[in-house]
């Protein structure tokens, strides 16, 4: 199965988000093809920057990668759809992995983590800040980098296959 069918299965209408009652400000950006065209340039990097954000660590992933979509004339259902990558089951380990990752790059000690409720806990937290926001920072931009650049090239292996197959189909 190819990419685009299945992107277009998933991708909702704009006639219906535009007449979503919370979107109705941002109707006439809604009404805009750039945003739900499947083209190369508007999937791959949309994707991109859906897997950076995921490391961002707020709860403003969806928000913010539509708005980029928008400002950067991407497509807004894979931006938003490619920061759900990172969800309630995967942000533990991928937030750990960027704070290693942080702390490794400023030289930090390794703290181990006995996770309790309290007031106390989080206040012991100061210190581990700067190697986890690092980290968020670094593997962000690799994720974000590295999505990018894979679906680009597996996108443009796929139109070389179809263009091929179709060379070899049509007679001499």
């Amino acid at each position: 199965m190819s990419l685009r069918p299945l992107l277009k299965k998933i991708t909702p209408d704009p006639q219906t988000l535009q007449n979503r009652w919370f979107l109705r400000p941002f109707r006439n950006n809604l009404a805009d093809p750039r945003f739900w065209t499947l083209n190369r340039r508007g999937v791959t990097y949309a994707f991109g920057i859906g897997l950076a954000i995921c490391f961002i660590p707020a709860p403003v992933h969806m928000a913010l990668a539509c708005t980029l979509a928008v400002i950067f004339g991407l497509n807004i259902p894979v931006a938003a759809t490619s920061t759900l990558l990172l969800n309630p089951f995967t942000a533990v380990p991928a937030y750990y992995f960027a704070y290693r990752v942080g702390a490794a790059l400023l030289h930090a000690p390794h703290r181990q983590f006995h996770f309790v409720l309290s007031r106390h806990w989080f206040s012991q937290l100061a210190p581990v800040w700067p190697a986890f926001l690092l980290g968020c920072l670094v593997c962000g931009l690799v994720a974000g980098f590295v999505g990018w650049l894979t679906l680009d090239t597996l996108w443009r292996w796929q139109v070389r296959r179809r263009y091929r197959q179709r060379r070899q189909v049509r007679p001499a």
